[in-house]
């Protein structure tokens, strides 16, 4: 139950990034910072869909502690 949590707010959290991202791009201009942005933002939760297919619980954990070491 706490994954398909972690996935929802992982997919609004994109979509505000998203939206971010068209804005800086858009109206100020801003290409370099906004386009890694928009990497880093939206990987979140692909990283967790991918931890999603874990074989247990204990390798879903360990998906998710080396994706946030790595943030």
């Amino acid at each position: 139950m706490n994954d398909r949590i972690s996935l929802v707010k992982s997919k609004a959290f994109a979509i505000r990034i998203i939206r971010l991202y068209q804005l800086l791009s858009n109206n100020k201009k801003e290409y370099v910072i906004s386009k890694q942005l928009l990497r880093s933002g939206t990987g979140i939760g692909a990283l967790l869909r991918e931890a999603e297919h874990a074989q247990s619980k204990p390798d879903f954990l360990n998906k998710v502690r080396v994706f946030a070491s790595n943030s």
